[in-house]
């Protein structure tokens, strides 16, 4: 079975599924069940739009019946023989099943079947953690209008990632100021549905650049309230120490996945998953491993570019145990631990509230 080396999943559909032949034909009973729109019967002025969506529909039904084909013969132990439609297939049935990113509407999600029902019962700390995650927004970049995703880890700082700060800060030998021209904020919505640039959320000015961390891929920034805005909400809770048992925990990242059109299928992911990018969503999975040499832990939540700076959260007691900072399909997504770095200069100077 092929890579993709800039999928959003990131972990196998062997990895993220128990019984894989029930998935398929749980997957074939509700492609039996859809009935796609007929554009035939609609008025002439609708016709264009009608077709459109039915044509999409069709391209839906027909990547997840090659998925499920797939998930058969992976099985079966007949890997070697799945092709290309249906390992794109797979592909999409572990993102709309097994590692969803679900979209955010007013700092809420709508309710999940199967395994990630059990979200439903975290709803108010869930929505709590949605309320202290904003997008980088920035204004004087020569291409981009957003960076990454960041959170809110003490009283005035919200922290992100290295590679997400340097695209508007710049060390000047004593410290980190911004670039010439340059300022940023964080908005704490960019939801769907919200008007663009700004849907009437929260956003904070990002007033320092408090450091970047010269070893892991981590950046603070101090923020204050925009002129009339309100008081910053009270930081999350990160982690101060491991769970006992961190691989197969289930976590959940809250970002702002971005479009990435270097997809070896383009056109099938926008009409698979409603061309929808750039706003934020609550993202479930689980730990796959702790690679303490190297301070890192992966997780397998379905994340794209935009979600730089994502934390990384305990499904079980809301805690923030990493800082999202890439991924790779096959082999995960890597997070920094953040409680190896309780007694770290740069962040006990930030005051994270460590828990």
């Amino acid at each position: 079975m092929r890579s993709r080396s800039r999928s959003p999943v990131a972990t196998g559909p062997e990895q993220v599924f128990t019984d894989l032949r029930e998935v398929a034909q749980r997957v074939r009973d509700g492609l039996s069940r859809e009935v796609p729109e007929s554009s035939e019967a609609l008025p002439a002025d609708q016709l264009p739009a009608g077709q459109i969506s039915h044509f999409a529909e069709l391209e839906r039904a027909r990547v997840l019946s090659a998925g499920a084909t797939g998930l058969e013969k992976l099985a079966e132990g007949r890997s070697d023989e799945i092709s290309d439609d249906e390992s794109f297939g797979m592909e999409a049935i572990v993102l709309l099943e097994g590692r969803p990113a679900i979209l955010v509407q007013n700092r809420d999600f709508s309710p999940q079947a199967g395994d990630w029902a059990v979200l439903d019962g975290h709803r108010a700390a869930i929505r709590d953690s949605i309320a202290r995650v904003g997008r980088i927004e920035v204004t004087g970049h020569t291409s981009l209008d957003w960076v990454g995703t960041a959170f809110l880890v003490s009283s005035d700082v919200v922290m992100t990632n290295r590679h997400v700060a340097v695209e508007f800060a710049r060390g000047d030998g004593s410290g980190w100021t911004y670039q010439q021209g340059m300022s940023a904020r964080i908005d704490m919505a960019e939801e769907y549905g919200g008007a663009a640039g700004g849907d009437g959320g929260p956003a904070y000015a990002i007033t320092e650049v408090l450091g970047i961390h010269e070893e892991v891929d981590m950046a603070l920034l101090r923020v204050s309230p925009a002129d009339g805005g309100g008081a910053l909400p009270t930081p999350v809770a990160v982690a101060a120490d491991a769970p006992t048992d961190l691989p197969g925990r289930p976590v959940y990242c809250i970002g702002y996945p971005a479009w990435d059109g270097r997809r070896n299928e383009p056109e099938s992911m926008r009409r698979i998953f409603m061309d929808i990018y750039n706003v934020k969503r609550l993202q479930p999975g689980t730990t796959t491993e702790l690679v303490r040499e190297q301070s890192v832990m992966k997780h397998d939540c379905s994340t794209l570019g935009g979600n730089s700076g994502s934390p990384v959260f305990d499904l079980t007691d809301h805690r923030v145990l990493g800082l999202h900072y890439g991924g790779r399909y096959g082999f995960g997504n890597y997070a920094v631990p953040l409680w190896e770095f309780v007694e770290d200069p740069l962040l006990l100077r930030a005051e994270v509230n460590f828990v």
